[in-house]
């Protein structure tokens, strides 16, 4: 049988402002990535966050990213792989004091936007981001775009690493995801974007931009918590995956 974790950027709410509908989405996913506070999130919105999560007996993340509030951590920002590496322990150990006194045990990492693209790229990033997690708690697992080095840099140093495809965002021939500042970088139609998952995941492959297929793992599947249809989307991937003979189940039990 097909089995696939679904993923979920939540804890993004801040102060008096709020993203998302998480208590709701939390229903149909499998594993929720928290903000820590760097991109978006603050401390009271992460205790409430986890407290759901262990709830819904979804699998709880760090959801580390660069510290840009007002650009959401989507901005690239040119860091060293040794701040990298403090930023993520840094945020790692927030959200993970939470989860402990909450009684509750953390699944996963996985980055942020700018943070997570970069080091899908760049080797020495990756590198450090792993170096974090595996010193921070080696049964960890760390989430990477699939085909990228930071799913590679996981493995090198010993951590379960899973690869991470997207529902709503189109990729490049070269497997990257299009970027956001395109005009085709987001698929709005839910049947297409689901269509594409249940190719990825049953396949192995996804169609690119440029026309070729990439071939790509699908170990775990993002879904966004942040858009404006995002609740009925989660009901219908979760609905409509489990049509097609795929079995949703948290990536911490799928990778043992």
């Amino acid at each position: 049988m097909y089995t696939v974790d679904i993923n979920c950027d939540m804890g993004e709410s801040f102060g008096s402002y709020t993203m998302g509908r998480d208590e709701d989405i939390l229903e149909f996913v499998t594993s929720a990535n928290i903000a820590c506070g760097f991109h978006a999130g603050d401390p009271a919105t992460m205790r409430k966050t986890v407290k759901l999560a262990l709830e819904k007996n979804v699998g709880i993340g760090a959801h580390p990213g660069l510290q840009d509030l007002v650009g959401f951590g989507r901005r690239e920002i040119k860091i060293t792989p040794q701040e990298a590496y403090d930023l993520v322990i840094y945020q790692i150990g927030s959200l993970k004091a939470f989860v402990t006194a909450e009684g509750g045990k953390m699944q996963h990492v996985k980055p942020h936007g700018a943070l997570f693209n970069m080091a899908s790229k760049n080797a020495s990033l990756a590198e450090a981001i792993a170096e974090a997690v595996y010193k921070v708690d080696p049964e960890l697992v760390l989430f990477g775009l699939a085909g990228g080095k930071l799913v590679n840099a996981g493995r090198a140093i010993g951590l379960r690493s899973a690869s991470e495809v997207f529902s709503d965002r189109t990729y490049q021939e070269d497997g990257s995801l299009t970027s956001r500042s395109e005009a085709n970088a987001i698929i709005k139609d839910h049947r297409v974007a689901v269509e594409q998952v249940i190719r990825m995941v049953k396949e192995g492959k996804v169609t690119s931009l440029q026309g070729p297929d990439v071939t790509r793992q699908a170990d775990t599947v993002c879904i966004h918590g942040d858009g404006e249809n995002a609740l009925d989307f989660a009901k219908y991937i979760s609905t409509t995956l489990k049509e097609a003979g795929i079995r949703i189940a948290k990536i911490g039990d799928l990778l043992e």
